[in-house]
């Protein structure tokens, strides 16, 4: 279960208390008073030696003093911040609280620093529920409630509460293993956040797809025993301030083999329940769209399958017709990722939407790029938008790399039989699987996100944890919010 995040008027006596302290702190203010002497002075020794993170103990109650960072740009100081809360965390859990107060004594204006702090904890507690049936594995985290005085109004926090319900939302979906999360059980766990949010799902099946020709989902799903599904989520409230909608296309592959071009086990295949990131992306920024009533209409497309080498599958060398009426050239059939988002992405100019983002797991290329720490990024929409995302991405520190969509690399994908093919060259991978995508967005602003590096974590990494991340829920969120 989550930590509930909330506001507080004051701060109760004898409570377990963060102090979050502006930078470069040498003594404590004198407002905290009830400090004992021998208490302020190790505090005050502690703060000399630098030191950020400090903890008393009195035994009934504790005190944590958090010093803030003097380093950087402001979005820095933030991630810093929530960095603090990552390892604040530690000392909590560690000390078995179960409810603490948070009083920002940095003057920060807005509580920006403190909503920060509570977000790093937040996300730093998220644990998978999982399958485990001993007593231990089940008995529920200590901490279940983190309380905010001071600036950050009672507004602002339960905004970073459902926010952060969307994260976790979209990590749970990655973490669950295929026979938990078919294609079928992840459109009905879409629906049903769907239900709980405010947001409107409508699910299409096999039969709507196949009379749809979306001759790409259909051809990935060939291999599987178990049928597709094509998700379509709308929030749409009345006060929306866009007269055309946003839309967010996330690949939904709930488990790649590779198909017949097989992957190996060790390090590849093994972690591919996570291919469907960008669809729990999708699901966990409507989810929080929605919950805090955003007035922004957006629609999110989820073509989800699994993709497997049995039965009929498709094979390397088949022509596809693709919803668009484009002919494509299957070079590699573990290249499935860019043919279910080609339908999607085609599929998605009926709303004849304001712009469109792909949110996708798509390549190997993208993750050696630049590893687990960006989001590449790549598209048609003008510079003022993929600026926004950008700044949006320094704000909430999932930060983008805009890479290049040079006409040369069309080269890249034609076929000597089809419209194009898709696999590219060994050279500029992800991009050109970003050219492939194109080619289905033709006349519609859009922009494509390859979240393979940091969308699932084989290692612990601060506040982001290990298994599925959320990436790009708070970074689109961000983005959407502050669209005028």
């Amino acid at each position: 279960m989550p930590i509930q995040l909330a506001h507080a008027a004051t701060l109760p006596p004898a409570a377990d208390s963060v102090f979050l302290l502006p930078a470069g702190t040498k003594e404590l203010p004198a407002a905290l008073a009830d400090l004992p002497e021998a208490a302020r002075t190790y505090v005050a020794d502690q703060l000399a030696a630098d030191s950020k993170l400090i903890t008393v103990n009195h035994y009934s109650h504790r005190h944590y003093f958090v010093v803030a960072s003097e380093k950087g740009t402001a979005q820095l100081i933030a991630e810093a911040m929530r960095k603090s809360g990552h390892q604040l965390h530690t000392q909590v859990k560690a000390d078995k609280v179960a409810e603490l107060y948070i009083q920002d004594l940095t003057k920060d204006a807005d509580g920006q620093l403190a909503l920060a702090l509570a977000e790093g904890l937040y996300l730093t507690a998220y644990a998978f529920e999982g399958y485990k049936t001993d007593e231990k594995s089940k008995k529920a985290a200590v901490l279940t409630r983190v309380l905010l005085t001071g600036a950050a109004s009672a507004e602002a926090i339960q905004e970073l509460d459902n926010l952060l319900q969307g994260v976790c939302l979209a990590r749970d979906l990655i973490n669950a293993p295929l026979n938990k999360l078919n294609a079928t059980q992840f459109a009905e766990r879409m629906a049903a956040a769907g239900d709980e949010a405010g947001y409107h799902t409508e699910i299409l099946d096999l039969v709507r797809i196949e009379a749809l020709r979306m001759g790409g989902l259909l051809a990935v799903n060939l291999g599987s025993p178990e049928p597709p599904t094509f998700t379509i989520m709308e929030w749409k409230p009345k006060n929306a301030r866009n007269a055309r909608p946003y839309v967010l296309v996330g690949k939904g592959v709930v488990f790649d083999t590779g198909g017949l071009s097989l992957k190996p086990t060790p390090g590849s295949m093994d972690m591919m329940k996570c291919d469907m990131s960008g669809g729990a992306a999708v699901t966990g920024v409507l989810y929080a769209l929605a919950k805090n009533q955003v007035p922004v209409h957006v629609i999110g497309l989820v073509p989800a399958t699994d993709n497997r080498p049995g039965g009929m599958a498709y094979v390397p060398g088949d022509v596809l017709t693709m919803y668009s009426g484009l002919t494509v050239e299957v070079l590699n059939t573990d290249a499935e990722g860019r043919l279910i988002l080609a339908d999607a992405l085609a599929f998605a100019k009926k709303y004849e939407p304001t712009l469109v983002f792909d949110i996708a797991t798509l390549t190997g290329a993208a993750a050696r790029a630049i590893g687990k720490e960006g989001i590449v990024a790549m598209g048609t929409a003008d510079e003022d938008q993929l600026l926004a995302l950008k700044q949006a991405g320094n704000r909430v520190h999932e930060r983008v790399v805009e890479f290049p969509l040079w006409d040369e690399y069309a080269e890249h994908i034609k076929s000597d039989i089809a419209d194009i093919n898709n696999l590219g060259k060994a050279e500029a991978g992800a991009i050109s699987a970003g050219k492939f995508l194109e080619r289905f967005t033709e006349g519609t602003p859009w922009i494509h996100l390859d979240i393979a590096g940091p969308a699932y974590l084989t290692a612990p990494d601060s506040y982001r944890g290990k298994g599925g991340t959320g990436t790009s829920v708070r970074l689109l969120y961000d983005f959407l919010v502050n669209q005028e």
